[in-house]
């Protein structure tokens, strides 16, 4: 549940940073027997794919990357309702760059960059280029789930591409936060009531699974980053022995998994903040904002509390100490230079902003000032919060949010309004479906980094020991979320590329130093 800013190493070329089935068929052929069952979706896993060009228009960046790497694209279509499969249908766009050894083929990789909400049709060309010689021997399939992206849309018309703010400083501001909460709520209601009972993590994982079929596959290979490791984890369960090679970057526990999902991350990022905090103080000479790690928090501290008086002007935006908290938040989820910096440059405006001056805003802090306090990102905001209400319900009675605000203050002044707020979930319907209940072992390479403050280590190990045939590799020491291809890890890269190119993994955990 990441505003988009923090995704977009998913699209990092063209950047700049998660049990009943209606309608599934076992893999076993059925015996043809005047008893046997139609299959209610053979008009979805038998279409025909019209592939064409990914180039939407002459301004269409993510297209002429794709037409350059040689992909591309088709939409598939889906029913909405998997148990009205005759009923309303949607599309599901999809990308591909086909395999060049086809004599060595392997099959289908299927790649999901998290969110949720996150488009990952434009993937493809930097997640080919990072599995080297092993990538001719696959077709690398970029996906924009459903409501995502050139998929079917949904958009609930937000005033904010993300409903995560702090709660303030006082009970006055928690109850801000609250009547947000439930205005948001109420415009997905109003203008997506209708389908918003069909977005959920389980109907994607249902959607892979006619993507798959449609393709012509007999198993899919899968590569996750955060909240497609929990994607992933769900249509391995919902449809066992569909998967061949599974990569889950950035690794989400189901047991984390709900809306309230930042709340087990709130000490990994405090830990983020001082690593920053440690380079800033580094580099002084450059942003000013102290010599120690220390001195740099406390400047943090003290434009929260410059907020809290009077809001911040950052070129045409107001900046309260809602705000602030994610601002800072949304700035650690790269552990690279470029990303410290980016946020260095932010709480350097911040300051002077609040010492009084007049601040044009670094592109960074633009850019996610103009997602978080505009409609630009309103797409994103609402397909995200509509995937995690429908997929786990929330606590409803506001008073539970704000006792665990007061708690979580206690601990982190900072971070804690924003990791246990109040969000648009507590005023949603309940879900269709109960969660999908993980099972107990798969074959998977998992992928974490020690200080990732978004999907946690112990998240990582938590999943390693519920499925012991799988390995674990770690990145030791570094603050970052999403590792492959991402970070510039060798160590990293050469043992996912090894497992991708013969399906056999490591005789035991790997661990990879930064």
């Amino acid at each position: 549940m990441l505003p988009e800013s923090l995704r977009r190493f998913a699209s990092r070329s063209a950047q700049a940073v998660v049990v009943c089935l209606a309608g599934a068929l076992t893999l076993a052929s059925v015996p043809a027997t005047a008893h046997a069952s139609p299959d209610p979706l053979a008009r979805y896993h038998r279409q025909h794919l019209t592939w064409k060009s990914c180039v939407l228009g002459p301004d269409d960046d993510t297209g002429k990357e794709l037409r350059q790497a040689g992909a591309q694209c088709a939409d598939v279509t889906v029913p909405l309702n998997y148990d009205a499969p005759d009923g309303r249908t949607i599309t599901v766009a999809i990308s591909r760059i086909r395999a060049t050894d086809t004599k060595h083929r392997v099959g289908a990789l299927l790649l999901n960059g998290g969110g949720p909400g996150g488009p990952t049709i434009g993937d493809p060309p930097w997640v080919r280029e990072t599995m080297k010689d092993v990538g001719r021997r696959y077709d690398v399939v970029g996906v924009d789930p459903r409501f995502v992206g050139r998929s079917t849309p949904l958009d609930c018309h937000w005033p904010t591409g993300s409903f995560i703010r702090g709660a303030g400083t006082g009970r006055a501001g928690f109850d801000h936060s609250t009547a947000l909460a439930r205005e948001l709520a109420q415009l997905c209601r109003t203008h997506e009531g209708d389908v918003l009972p069909y977005v959920t993590t389980r109907n994607t994982a249902r959607d892979m699974d006619v993507i798959r079929a449609a393709l012509g596959e007999r198993r899919i290979s899968y590569l996750g980053y955060s909240y497609g490791s929990y994607l992933g984890q769900v249509y391995a369960t919902m449809f066992p022995g569909r998967t061949d090679r599974v990569v889950l970057d950035g690794v989400l526990s189901a047991d984390r998994y709900s809306p309230r999902l930042l709340r087990s991350a709130r000490a990994a990022n405090r830990h983020a903040l001082k690593d920053w905090a440690v380079w800033a103080a580094a580099r002084d000479v450059t942003y000013g904002l102290g010599r120690t790690r220390d001195a740099v928090l406390a400047a943090v501290d003290r434009v929260q509390a410059a907020a809290a008086r009077t809001p911040l002007s950052l070129g045409g935006h107001r900046v309260d100490d809602h705000l602030v908290p994610v601002i800072v938040f949304n700035g650690l989820s790269q552990d690279n230079d470029a990303a410290y910096g980016d946020l260095a440059q932010a709480v350097r405006d911040m300051r002077r902003a609040a010492d009084g001056h007049a601040v044009t805003p670094a592109p960074w802090l633009a850019d996610t000032l103009s997602f978080v306090l505009t409609g630009s990102g309103s797409h994103y905001g609402s397909v995200q919060t509509a995937i995690l209400c429908g997929d786990v319900a929330a606590p409803r009675d506001p008073e539970t949010y704000w006792r665990d605000v007061q708690r979580a203050r206690r601990k982190d002044p900072l971070f804690g309004p924003v990791t246990d707020n109040i969000g648009p979930c507590a005023f949603w319907d309940p879900p269709r479906e109960h969660p999908t209940t993980i099972r107990d072992d798969l074959s998977a390479l998992l992928v974490n980094a020690t200080g990732d403050p978004r999907t946690t280590y112990q998240s990582a190990q938590t999943v390693r020991r519920m499925w012991p045939a799988s390995r674990l590799v770690t990145l030791r020491g570094a603050y970052q979320h999403a590792v492959y291809g991402v970070f510039g890890s060798s160590c990293v890269d050469a043992t996912v590329n090894r497992y991708l190119a013969d399906g056999r993994l490591p005789r035991a955990d790997v661990t990879c130093a930064t």
